[in-house]
């Protein structure tokens, strides 16, 4: 073990400079070890790297979200390691499953969900090593049993501790379930046997060092994370076809205005009883009238029951994680309403268009997406997506004003003029983001924004209509 641990401290060291993400799960039977295996492991490293999380108990911020959540908030920065004492795979374990509240959406697709959560961090660069500690039916007896003895620590055995045991075959075949559909050639399954402590100890601690080393030795390449477009393809022309001078007028407006407005008021608080999250976002051309239209779409609902997140250009903190991160972190919780002014879309527009991010990269996030919004749809959110629609003579016209009017100054950029130097390709970027991420659990909206009080009315009906689809 000395000359093991030794070489982990230097590889932390490594592991730092190189800015690797690692993130180590300990999963297994109850009292195999998992906790004096950590302590062993963490031992000769330097604290200030890495992170030890057990996520025994389940928070009232994590049972109001979709299972993956609370790991999604804590996967590890770049250089960083994290290790994890019970996760996710146990979520589909009998009593677990329960204790999660999943319905039943998201445990049909639970494996489906947990394996393409670990692809996404693996694409974008995060070593995940799974060790799964397994322990004979008599041994976990005899490890509960001493512990029972020990004032000390016989606290730690719980009623559910003596199930698992008295249920062994059972639990054994769900337990070999698992790790049949999350073993993965990227992110296999490592079985550590663990009837004796001292061997198991070491196993880990080798299996983490060459695991580890063979990394740094021979990092992924970019171009293997995604598929090859193997020639270019045109997408639909939506944008172009679309007619942005609908129109109005103000007395019907104002008429509109309040019948939708006390009709949001009456939904959100529906939806918050039912506990029903929803997810709005808005993307669409600069000075398309994004900021007022969600004024008017959250008018009349309590202003405890929703939160607008303006999205901007990534931290250095948030650069240092999978690019989802950052939105997953403030999506709703179960009743509430999240608006994004513009949103995870920015790697499939303007990461794309200014060469922001590489292509392979930009290219898998079409898949990326769509499986992380399909986990807020089957965790029973209401997931709308608008885009604001103005041609490009009501953008000129827009941006002049702005310039011209002192207190609106600050809203335009000389970011907003590149972008619109590149509308063309903008163009082709969204008609692509439309062909390949519109779906019914999370449809796309095209929004008229030539005249803002329309495309106001339409944007609250198409709210209110969604929400009073899901709540029947």
């Amino acid at each position: 073990m000395p000359p093991l641990q030794k070489k982990l401290a230097a590889l932390q060291q490594q592991v730092r400079e190189a800015g690797l993400p690692v993130l180590i799960v300990f999963e297994g039977w109850g009292a195999s070890g998992k906790g004096t295996s950590i302590g062993r492991l963490v031992n000769p490293m330097d604290p200030r790297y890495f992170d030890v999380l057990t996520m025994s108990k389940i928070t009232e911020e994590m049972l109001k979200r979709p299972f993956l959540w609370g790991y999604w908030c804590r996967i590890p920065a770049k250089g960083q390691i994290t290790i994890i004492d019970k996760s996710w795979h146990r979520i589909i374990m009998p009593g677990e499953k329960e204790r999660w509240g999943l319905n039943e959406s998201e445990s049909k697709a639970f494996y489906h969900e947990v394996r393409a959560f670990e692809r996404q961090l693996t694409q974008d660069g995060t070593l995940i090593i799974k060790l799964f500690l397994h322990i004979s039916q008599a041994e976990q007896a005899r490890r509960f049993k001493a512990l029972e003895e020990d004032p000390s620590t016989a606290w730690r055995v719980k009623t559910h501790d003596w199930a698992q045991n008295e249920n062994y075959q059972s639990n054994l075949k769900h337990f070999e379930e698992m790790l049949k559909k999350t073993n993965t050639e990227s992110n296999p399954w490592y079985i550590i046997e663990a009837d004796d402590k001292r061997f198991s100890c070491l196993k880990i601690c080798q299996t983490i060092t060459d695991v580890i080393e063979k990394r740094l030795e021979n990092p992924p390449s970019l171009a293997a994370s995604v598929t090859p477009v193997q020639s270019e393809r045109k997408f639909p022309g939506i944008l172009s076809g679309v007619k942005t001078e609908k129109h109005i007028e103000n007395a019907e407006y104002r008429e509109e205005l309040d019948f939708l407005q006390a009709r949001m008021n009456r939904l959100g608080h529906k939806m918050y009883v039912k506990s029903r999250p929803t997810v709005i976002v808005y993307e669409g051309w600069d000075a398309a009238g994004k900021g007022g239209n969600i004024k008017r779409l959250v008018a009349e609902l309590d202003p405890r029951s929703y939160a607008v997140v303006p999205i901007g250009p990534p931290t250095p903190h948030e650069l240092g994680r999978h690019y989802l991160w950052r939105f997953v972190r403030r999506m709703p919780k179960d009743g509430h309403f999240t608006i994004f002014d513009r949103s995870w879309y920015g790697r499939v527009l303007i990461e794309r268009v200014e060469e922001l991010t590489p292509e392979p990269v930009w290219r898998r996030a079409y898949d990326e997406i769509n499986e992380m919004e399909q986990h807020w749809v089957n965790h029973g959110a209401v997931l709308l997506k608008f885009w604001m629609h103005i041609d490009k003579e009501e953008q000129l016209k827009r941006f002049n004003a702005r310039m011209a009017d002192p207190a609106k100054q600050h809203k335009i950029t000389e970011a907003d003029w590149i972008n619109r130097s590149h509308w063309d390709a903008y163009e082709v970027a969204v008609d692509e983001m439309f062909a390949k991420t519109n779906k019914p659990h999370a449809p796309w909206v095209v929004v008229e924004s030539n005249n803002k009080k329309y495309a106001r009315i339409k944007v609250l009906q198409t709210v209110t209509d969604s929400l009073d689809n899901a709540l029947r």
